[in-house]
């Protein structure tokens, strides 16, 4: 299994499909899961040409789980470690929620080495919870909850979460799947990048983003509200946003098949 060391005893595990690819999409996933919530991409998108590449961020799937590093700052730093350490160029950046999050850090902090393209799926930008001059997000207050629950009954918490994260009528053993993907993170892991997700400000660093940017989001996202997305479009210059009708915050599941098909037409589009 191939993985890349980020610093000393820290190693992020690096999924890759179909290596042979003429295009590369690089995935980041989002909390609380792992790059396995990428299935159903992983499946489909090979078959035109395209190269699949996964991380987990350090806490979460096969990556090393250290007590620290959680800040978008140390996530964007691992993306670009394993980005250079594989030579991986003219990619699409593709970033579901946090991972959204983590790639628009890495944009602004990195000058975008690599990315030729980003797409922006259910993100958690420009600002994950509410403050008093951005009232379009989460309430503190509920981020606070699942960090508490995280610390007292993770599965509770993760069970409860996977049922607001799909707009679809999935079935309950997908359910379980998914809350499983988050049962193979660490708890501190889990609870320190919602700590992350709470606290962080991207809205200067999606001004500086100056590749060609596809937003996809759907209207009845409960994590992300659509407000945010819609933000996001107006301030990354050269932007798209493709707004999915049916879909909740897990837009890559409800409404897969569109998903598939506008991401690899951004993917292969010259």
């Amino acid at each position: 299994m191939p993985y890349v060391e980020v610093e000393t005893g820290v190693r992020i595990f690096v999924e890759d499909l179909n290596p042979s690819g003429e295009h590369t999409v690089f995935f980041i996933h989002g909390w609380p899961a792992n790059h396995k919530m990428f299935e159903y991409q992983f499946d489909q998108l090979p078959k035109y040409g395209i190269r699949c590449m996964a991380m987990d961020i350090r806490g979460f799937g096969k990556s090393a789980k250290p007590w620290e590093g959680y800040s978008y700052d140390d996530l964007a730093d691992d993306v670009n470690c394993v980005i250079e350490t594989l030579g991986l160029d003219n990619i699409t950046l593709v970033g579901f929620s946090v991972g959204g999050a983590i790639a628009v850090r890495y944009m602004s902090r990195y000058g975008g080495c690599g990315v030729a393209k980003l797409a922006l799926a259910a993100a958690a930008v420009p600002v994950f919870t509410q403050r008093p001059d951005y009232p379009y997000s989460l309430p503190v207050e509920e981020v606070n909850k699942l960090i508490c629950q995280t610390y007292t009954d993770r599965p509770k918490m993760l069970s409860e979460f996977g049922k607001k994260f799909f707009a679809s009528n999935v079935s309950p053993q997908f359910l379980n799947w998914f809350s499983g993907l988050g049962l193979e993170a660490s708890g501190h892991a889990t609870a320190r990048l919602a700590k992350s997700l709470r606290d962080e400000d991207l809205r200067r660093d999606i001004c500086q983003i100056a590749v060609p940017t596809t937003i996809f989001h759907g209207i009845h996202d409960q994590v992300v509200a659509f407000t945010n997305a819609e933000i996001t479009h107006q301030n990354i210059r050269r932007s798209r946003l493709i707004p999915f009708e049916c879909s909740g915050h897990g837009l890559v599941y409800d409404e897969a098949d569109k998903f598939n098909y506008c991401l690899t037409q951004f993917v292969c589009m010259s």
